[in-house]
């Protein structure tokens, strides 16, 4: 038995869908989406602030006011590797994301119970 291949739905079915208009892109990337691709292809275009693409500024926000609590570890975001980095005097410690970074900031700053 063999099923027969339907016929497409004319527009006066009321079954028939019609998708919702999508807006075109007007360049090679989303304006304000938070893809990681999306974000290095703006921040390529972008103009250097101190050294920093303004792309980046909540993050480099987020480890200036993390780095302002720990001063005994140096803590930055790496733009090329999109990433937080925390310098102990273990070595070098690369975290994903912000939460990650505190996870792994967190045996650095925990101090010995003083027993009295």
């Amino acid at each position: 038995m063999q099923n027969p291949i339907p016929s497409p739905r004319s527009s006066s079915d009321p079954l028939c869908r019609r998708l919702p208009s999508r807006h075109s892109l007007i360049g090679p990337v989303c304006v304000v989406c938070e893809h990681p691709s999306c974000r290095e292809r703006r921040a390529q275009r972008l103009p250097r602030l101190g050294g920093h693409r303004s792309e980046y500024a909540r993050e480099h926000a987020q480890a200036a006011r993390i780095q302002a609590r720990n001063r005994h570890v140096i803590i930055w975001f790496g733009e090329a590797t999109r990433s937080f980095w925390i310098a102990t005097s273990a070595g070098l410690e690369e975290a994903p994301d912000i939460d990650a970074l505190l996870l792994k900031l967190w045996p650095h700053t925990v101090r010995p119970l003083v027993s009295a």
